[in-house]
């Protein structure tokens, strides 16, 4: 796996087959992950999620997979999507195991970086589920500001100075 880019304590790497264990228990872990990306409650197969992987590959994606640079062990994934012109849409999934230890904070960081001064992005732009305060502390914390809501999401944007 080639470093594309990396920061303190995470090297990111394009998405890989050979992660695809560690993205299925990831993404099926309903009460931990898999309820702050979407509103599903059955697990995904491994098909599933090569098929998904293949068609982020097939249709070059910025989707990182993080990789913790002391042990080795995967983080999660980020990715910006929904590109158009300057804007991007920014979204994170992270391991049950990884959360709570400031990867969050360190990836959006670097994230934010990347995008403006590597795809020439001027927003990006986010949503997150009101019910979950700790994600939005941490947008906050980076400069994310709210824009608009409803009764379920929060939506954040960040503009480049």
């Amino acid at each position: 796996m080639d470093t594309i880019f990396e920061s303190e304590n995470i090297i990111y790497v394009r998405p890989s087959f050979d992660l695809v264990p560690q993205y299925l228990e990831m993404v099926n872990d309903i009460e931990n992950v898999a309820r702050f990306i979407g509103d599903r409650r059955e697990p995904l197969t491994e098909k599933d999620e090569i098929d998904y992987i293949k068609d982020k590959m097939d249709n070059n994606a910025t989707m990182f997979s993080m990789i913790e640079k002391k042990t080795g062990e995967f983080i999660g994934n980020i990715e910006f999507f929904n590109r158009v012109f300057e804007e991007a849409e920014w979204g994170i999934v992270i391991t049950a195991v990884m959360q709570n230890k400031g990867y969050g904070k360190e990836a959006l960081k670097r994230s934010v970086e990347y995008g403006f001064n590597e795809l020439g992005l001027t927003r990006i732009y986010l949503s997150v589920y009101a019910d979950n305060p700790r994600a939005i502390h941490v947008y906050e914390d980076c400069g994310f500001k709210e824009y608009d809501r409803d009764e379920v999401d929060i939506f954040m944007e960040v503009t480049k100075e």
